[in-house]
């Protein structure tokens, strides 16, 4: 895997991307030698040609990511690929109409363009249906033993077999002849057992629930000696995932690694970071706030605004400022999370939670340095005590101030339950392990993804 802003990538996904740069452009560059006559280089290069082409470029692979299309787990089969795919050339194909009619200038021959997007209606599916071939040989596809018998054996088998970009392909367990494993020697016996069977391995995964005098060292000493690969099951699902797994997470684990650095420099950066985005949103923001005081009176009695206590950075707590999106006796039972199609959200708090609308004054908590941009989301009090009890490590999400968006929003759905609070969890603590400046502009850039296509939003 490919490590990008502290994220990890599988090689596969990077390998179609860049694959996908010089078929995008050549494609348009064709197009234009075709149409632009014996001497296309006058056009291209002094008025702006391949400058146009880069940024049609650039522009079809942003379309391509934000219709996911470089995450295959989000994408259910072969046929909703060559969906999306058209989906992506029919919104090139409206925003370059939109463009051509305010700007008949920008293309500087007619139809080259158009004949552009009507080479990748033929090259980029067929790219992509070579490239799945390809990579579904089983000669590119890496042989992986997991080894273990319990639960996180069982989800990591689960998760290799689902992630199709991973591209490793299961030794069934159950081609070895063993049962149910519970000591050295029989975790020992099963590594020879695997040699034994002559098969290729590339590597193995150890998943074994309880290490303590159960690890067959020697073996797998030997194995690696031979060049086999020996990863861990809990590392495996971090790169894989982009989160720290809580089952079997150990205190040793988060001392003795890389990561968890809270450096004075890095909160100095982050903090003016922070403060210049925060400014510059609420100057943008500035005209839709009296349309947004005005429809947030008119929804329903009560106030504009709506002020809660949150915890923030080293358990301090702080008053967190919103647009208030629920009627005003919402909480007159206590305090709850809020679940899907929440009854006690307005019409007019569902639209703004939609696009976010509802979090712009959160905005002056990042100017008062209440928040970052980008954080761990602030949790109430009310909750934080009790998951703390319930959950190891939750306070370690304290470590950094929260954020208007975070690791977890970008990656997991809203959580409204103690299970979900875990799931959650698991993001964070990756963000503050991996936190660097190179993954806050990800989740910034991810965000935009997450609000454009609605995700997330309760």
């Amino acid at each position: 895997m490919i490590r990008i802003f502290n994220v990890y990538y599988s090689t596969r996904t990077v390998v179609r991307l860049l694959g996908e740069v010089p078929l995008v452009a050549g494609s348009f560059l064709l197009a234009a030698f075709l149409l632009l006559g014996p001497d296309p280089w006058i056009p291209l290069l002094y008025e702006g040609g391949l400058l146009k082409i880069a940024a049609l470029t650039v522009f079809v692979l942003l379309l391509t990511y934000y219709f996911d299309l470089y995450e295959p787990q989000h994408i259910s089969g072969g046929s909703e690929i060559y969906f999306r795919l058209f989906l992506v050339l029919g919104a090139l194909s409206f925003v370059l109409a939109a463009i051509l009619y305010w700007d008949p200038q920008f293309e500087f021959q007619r139809n080259v363009f158009a004949a552009g997007v009507a080479m990748l209606a033929v090259t980029l599916p067929a790219w992509r249906s070579i490239y799945e071939w390809v990579c579904h040989l089983p000669a590119l596809r890496e042989k992986v033993y997991v080894l273990g018998h319990g639960e996180r054996a069982a989800f990591t088998i689960e998760l290799l077999r689902t992630r199709r970009d991973a591209g490793m392909e299961v030794i069934p367990q159950e081609s070895l002849g063993v049962g149910s494993a519970g000591d050295p020697a029989d975790y020992a016996a099963e590594l020879n057992a695997l040699t034994a069977l002559g098969a290729h391995v590339d590597r193995v995964i150890v998943a074994i629930e309880d290490r303590r005098g159960a690890m067959p060292l020697r073996e797998l000493l030997d194995l690696r000696y031979k060049g086999w690969i020996i990863d861990e099951a809990h590392a495996l699902v971090e790169r894989l995932e982009g989160k720290l797994p809580l089952e079997g997470l150990k205190p040793s684990s988060l001392i003795f690694t890389e990561g968890f650095q809270m450096g004075l420099v890095k909160h100095v950066l982050r903090r003016l970071i922070s403060f210049g985005i925060a400014l510059a949103g609420l100057l943008v923001c500035l005209p839709l706030l009296p349309l947004i005081l005005l429809a947030v009176r008119l929804s329903s009695p009560g106030p504009i605004f709506f002020r809660q206590v949150r915890v923030g950075r080293h358990g301090r707590p702080f008053t967190l400022v919103k647009f208030r999106t629920m009627r005003n006796d919402a909480e007159a039972g206590g305090a709850q999370w809020a679940t899907a199609n929440d009854a006690r959200v307005t019409a007019i708090g569902k639209f703004m939670r939609q696009w976010r609308l509802d979090e712009i004054p959160q905005l002056w908590n990042v100017i008062r340095g209440d928040m970052s941009f980008v954080g761990p989301r602030p949790e109430r009090p009310e909750f934080v005590g009790w998951l703390a009890r319930e959950i190891p490590f939750y306070d370690l999400r304290h470590m950094v101030r929260p954020g208007i968006t975070g690791w977890a929003q970008v990656r997991y759905h809203y959580g409204a339950s103690l299970e979900e609070a875990k799931r959650k969890l698991e993001y964070d603590l990756y963000y503050v392990k991996h936190l660097s400046l190179g993954l806050d502009l990800l989740i910034v850039f991810e965000t935009v993804k997450t609000i454009l296509l609605g995700r997330g939003a309760r």
